[in-house]
C-alpha cells in the first residue's frame, strides 16, 4: 500500500501529460459555426471558402483569399503595397498609433487595410480593391483612401471596370478628420469614373459599417452583398438608444437591406464571381 501511495503522483502526472498531448494534437482542428453553432472540422470550412457545410452561414475571409476566389487562377498584380500611414496626428490611445500600425503590419503582412490589384475575372481585365478586416478593423484611413483613388485612376486610364470589396468598421479614429476626408475624396473620384461611363461594382461583406458604408460602399452601379452580412452606419444598440424603439429582427443584415431597397442583390460567396461576370457583360458587353 505504501508503494502505491508513493508512486501515484507520478501516474497522475503521466495521465495529465497524455491528456495535454491529446489536447495539443486536436487544438485548431475544429471550428464553431457562427450560424448554427455546430462544431465543424476546420478543413471542411477551409475547403468550402469558410462557408458552413451544415447551414451555409458565411464566415469572414481575408483579403488575399477574396482575390483568389474572384480572379482567374487566383492571380493578380498588386499596387501601392508600400504605402503606409505617417501617423499625422501623433495619436495615442491604449498605445501609440505608430506602434499599433507596426504590430498589425507584422501580423497581417500588409501595409494597411486594403489590397489594390488588377487581374482578370472570367477573362476580363478589372481593377479590384479588397479590404482586410484584421487590419485595425478594416478601418479607412489616408492610405486606404489614396489606394482606392489610385485604383480609380488606373481604371479610367485603362478603361477597365472597378470592383471594391468592403469589409470595414468605418473611418479610422486614429487619423481623425483626415480619415473622414477620404469619404469625399473617393466619392469625387467615383463621380469622374461614372462620367467616363465605366462600371463600378461594390461588394459588401461582413461587416461593412460607418464611413465606408456612408461613402463608396453604397455608390456602386451595382451594390451586392454576401448572405448575412452586417451592413449599416451606426450600430444597432446606438440606434435603439437614440430612437428608443426595438429594432426589427435581422435589422442591418444584407437580406433586410435587400428587402427595403438598399441593395441590388444578395449573392452567395461561391456564386459571386459568376454573378459579377454576368453583370459586367450587361454593363460593357
Amino acid at each position: 500500500m505504501s508503494w502505491f501511495k508513493r508512486d501515484r503522483p507520478a501516474g497522475d502526472k503521466l495521465a495529465k501529460a497524455e491528456q495535454g498531448e491529446r489536447h495539443v494534437r486536436t487544438e485548431g482542428l475544429w471550428q464553431k459555426c457562427e450560424g448554427c453553432r455546430q462544431i465543424v472540422w476546420k478543413k471542411e470550412f477551409d475547403d468550402n471558402w469558410n462557408i458552413c457545410p451544415k447551414c451555409g452561414a458565411h464566415s469572414r475571409i481575408d483579403a488575399v483569399t477574396r482575390l483568389k476566389l474572384l480572379l482567374d487562377g487566383g492571380e493578380y498584380q498588386q499596387f501601392d503595397a508600400g504605402l503606409s500611414s505617417s501617423d499625422p496626428l501623433g495619436f495615442v490611445d491604449s498605445k501609440p498609433y505608430s506602434q499599433r500600425l507596426q504590430t498589425t503590419q507584422e501580423a497581417t503582412n500588409l501595409a494597411d487595410a486594403l489590397i489594390a490589384a488588377c487581374g482578370r475575372l472570367d477573362g476580363r481585365p478589372v481593377q479590384i480593391c479588397s479590404m482586410e478586416n484584421r487590419f485595425i478593423g478594416g478601418s479607412m484611413g489616408s492610405v486606404v483612401g489614396e489606394m482606392i483613388a489610385r485604383a480609380i485612376e488606373r481604371a479610367m486610364a485603362q478603361r477597365t471596370p472597378l470592383i471594391i470589396v468592403s469589409a470595414s468598421g468605418g473611418a479610422r479614429m486614429q487619423e481623425g478628420a483626415i480619415s473622414l476626408m477620404q469619404m469625399a475624396k473617393i466619392s469625387a473620384a467615383l463621380m469622374r469614373l461614372d462620367e467616363q461611363r465605366l462600371p463600378y461594382i461594390s461588394v459588401l461583406t461582413d461587416p461593412t459599417t460607418g464611413g465606408v458604408t456612408a461613402s463608396y460602399a453604397m455608390l456602386g452601379d451595382l451594390n451586392i452583398a454576401e448572405p448575412g452580412a452586417l451592413i449599416g452606419f451606426a450600430g444597432p444598440r446606438v440606434i435603439e438608444q437614440t430612437i428608443r424603439q426595438k429594432l426589427p429582427e435581422g435589422f442591418q443584415r444584407s437580406e433586410f437591406l435587400l428587402k427595403h431597397g438598399m441593395l441590388d442583390a444578395v449573392v452567395p460567396r461561391l456564386e459571386m464571381k459568376t454573378y459579377i461576370s454576368q453583370a459586367l457583360k450587361f454593363f460593357v458587353g
